[in-house]
């Protein structure tokens, strides 16, 4: 896969489906230049170990036929072809706990997990504010074994079953392994240190999609309170029970920076809590990469939010 075939832009779609399908071949926009140089090759790895994973019990993805695999590129590491989702705690030491707790949804477009960069290396910077963190490696849709041929398609995408333009339908096992993580969570808030009450959601890109449709569709999943990393912004009915809302977006986002601020929007009439980070820079994916942009600062910026919520310590 070349950077000219990546970097040839159209109008963002408001279909959730096709925003889906186009963050992957985007996704290389939001690397830094020095990495798309050194290491933007797909290189395949052996499934790491992942000893404190716990298996949420949403069962395998129906008719699936592709097995789990993994590979490295632009320093990180992606997990493919999930059929079995699975929570993996982070958990802060116990006199540092501030009891809130968040499940971290990675994002790929529903065909790969960016695990380390929206996954693990978010769950660790959580837990040194006294957060703990759970990582949600969901399942996904089904892509080809041969990495090469993932990395370089020959053929068209199979079209999408009639009816999966709605969320609740075209997300249902993502919602169905979020929702078990909610519950898993609230299970055991006791024996992690977690204040029941005090479990929220963050998503990056399709992660973020996942997130915003657990709260509108997760079954008793109702977050504390949800990050919306880079995120589509479109307009949407807010629940009654819409909980505290943190977005962030970089204004070259070549996939959601165009469609205008309808969900900020729909937040703010509803009379629910949203806070707004729009970075002049950083492309889309910037996640925990220490890129020369402000977005770089997502983060503290989004701790700091969690901290005036009163989730982290002052």
């Amino acid at each position: 896969m070349t950077f000219n075939r990546i970097v040839k832009q159209r109008r963002p779609s408001r279909n959730p489906l096709a925003l889906a399908n186009a963050a992957v071949a985007f996704c290389l926009l939001a690397i830094p230049m020095s990495a798309l140089a050194q290491n933007d090759k797909m290189t395949p790895i052996a499934i790491p170990k992942q000893p404190t994973a716990i298996v949420l019990g949403t069962g395998p993805l129906p008719g699936a036929t592709v097995e789990e695999s993994w590979h490295s590129q632009y320093g990180s590491v992606f997990a493919r072809n999930v059929t079995v989702a699975t929570l993996t705690p982070f958990l802060p030491p116990k006199g540092k706990a501030t009891g809130a707790a968040v499940i971290v949804a990675p994002g790929g477009g529903f065909r790969t997990l960016s695990m380390q960069n929206e996954g693990w290396d978010v769950a660790k910077a959580l837990n040194k504010k006294g957060v703990a963190a759970f990582v949600l490696k969901y399942r996904l849709n089904q892509t080809p074994a041969s990495l090469e041929e993932f990395a370089n398609p020959t053929q068209p995408r199979p079209a999408r079953r009639p009816g999966t333009d709605e969320a609740a339908v075209a997300y249902a096992p993502q919602i169905a392994d979020a929702s078990a993580a909610f519950a898993l969570v609230r299970s055991r808030a006791k024996e992690w240190n977690i204040d029941p009450t005090k479990v929220g959601m963050i998503g990056f890109s399709a992660g973020a999609m996942l997130t915003m449709s657990t709260t509108l569709y997760g079954k008793d999943a109702n977050p504390a309170f949800i990050g919306d990393i880079y995120g589509p912004l479109n307009a949407m009915k807010v629940p009654d029970n819409a909980p505290p809302l943190f977005i962030a977006l970089a204004v070259d986002d070549p996939l959601f920076a165009n469609a205008g601020f309808g969900l900020i929007e729909s937040w703010k009439a509803a009379k629910k809590p949203v806070e707004f980070h729009y970075y002049e820079q950083g492309g889309h994916g910037f996640g925990m990469y220490p890129k020369e942009t402000t977005s770089t600062g997502w983060f503290e910026n989004f701790a700091s939010w969690l901290r005036m919520r009163g989730y982290i310590k002052k």
